[in-house]
């Protein structure tokens, strides 16, 4: 089964190696991804002019960097963080440092189970503060009470599983329609996707050295 898995993937990769390129120049899915990042960027949350939102494009568009026969890119998946919001696994003790990108004061959520599968509540503990000097955080108990995390959903959105869809298909064909997915940072990799490092995948990609880097990113 394994050899026959080994010839099936060197058949596909010389197919796309014979009949696909690197673009030339950006194409459109690129640039619209790129505006779209943009957009998302240029908006500071809650009227905070020091706050930002960090966007990242994932999915189609990003992970097809060559330009095959046929268009694969079905929609621009765009997902982004508040620098001014943070979780990490519960019981762990609050940060008194973070990576440069995040706000002078910061929102600590802690990752808490819920009854489905894959699926958990953010719940503030915390508030970080900056220090004038040193660049450390001084730490607050958040108080008591339901303080969950809820996503932005913009106007004109729809839900598109955890993310907020907009259908652009009757704009313009080349026009392609967007998932944005609010997301918090992690400093560590949480125990709820221990998993996903290890689960069976078809064959073998993403390979290891890839799954790795995934995973270590996660503190940087």
């Amino acid at each position: 089964m394994a050899e026959e898995c080994g010839d099936v993937s060197k058949i596909i990769t010389t197919f796309l190696l014979h009949t696909c390129r690197l673009p030339p120049w950006p194409r459109l899915c690129d640039i619209q991804a790129a505006w779209c990042c943009a957009v998302t960027a240029g908006d500071p949350p809650n009227d905070d002019k020091e706050a930002e939102w960090i966007p990242l494009t994932t999915g189609s568009v990003a992970d097809f960097y060559i330009e095959p026969m046929l268009q694969l890119a079905g929609d621009i998946d765009v997902m982004f963080h508040r620098n001014t919001h943070l979780a990490m696994p519960r019981g762990h003790p609050p940060p008194t440092q973070l990576p440069a990108a995040f706000h002078s004061n910061v929102k600590v959520h802690e990752i808490i189970d819920s009854h489905l599968p894959s699926y958990v509540y953010l719940k503030v503990r915390y508030l970080l503060k900056q220090c004038a000097v040193g660049g450390k955080y001084n730490c607050t108990q958040y108080g008591e009470g339901h303080h969950y995390f809820t996503h932005v959903r913009k106007s004109g959105t729809a839900t598109h599983g955890p993310a907020t869809f907009t259908d652009n298909s009757h704009s313009d064909s080349l026009v392609l329609s967007v998932d944005n997915t609010d997301c918090v940072r992690c400093l560590s990799w949480p125990s709820q996707a221990a998993d996903w490092p290890t689960r069976h995948r078809n064959y073998g990609w993403p390979d290891s050295a890839t799954l790795d880097r995934v995973v270590s990113k996660q503190r940087m």
